[in-house]
């Protein structure tokens, strides 16, 4: 707790800090460098990874609801007859899967004036290209003994 106090007392004095934090600083910072340097991130969106089943309403909503609008249920039952020529005479079978990825925090959902919208969420992931290369190292060398 001393240590603090000395240290901001030494900021505002303008006086020269101590060697031993100024050394501490410096490796922190050359060994964050370091790290960034050995370790490359990819950032993607959740999206590019998700793969519905073919034919399916959980499909037919993935692809007709976007991230920059709202959409209500007349307009998403309309894109679904112009993509795929499916028409769901009863769209109460659409709500439990537009429930289902409302909970799993994929598509957001409002309700302004009694009527529902909805909008998928850009869910960002980080990919560490690093792991993924020494992954591969490990199966392919398991698979050759």
């Amino acid at each position: 707790m001393m240590g603090i106090f000395k240290f901001i007392k030494n900021i505002f004095n303008k006086e020269e800090l101590p060697k031993e934090i100024t050394e501490e600083i410096k490796e922190d910072i050359y060994h964050e460098e370091e790290e960034i340097d050995q370790k490359k991130i990819e950032i993607a969106s959740i999206w590019d990874y998700l793969a519905f089943n073919d034919n399916t309403q959980a499909a037919h909503l993935a692809s007709v609801i976007r991230f920059d609008e709202w959409v209500s249920m007349d307009e998403i039952r309309r894109r679904i007859w112009e993509l795929f020529q499916i028409d769901y005479k009863n769209e109460r079978s659409l709500y439990p899967y537009l429930k289902t990825m409302v909970d799993l925090g994929l598509i957001e959902t409002s309700n302004i004036g009694g009527k529902r919208k909805w909008r998928k969420k850009d869910l960002l992931i980080k990919l560490d290209k690093k792991k993924k290369e020494t992954e591969e190292i490990a199966i392919q060398q398991a698979i050759s003994e």
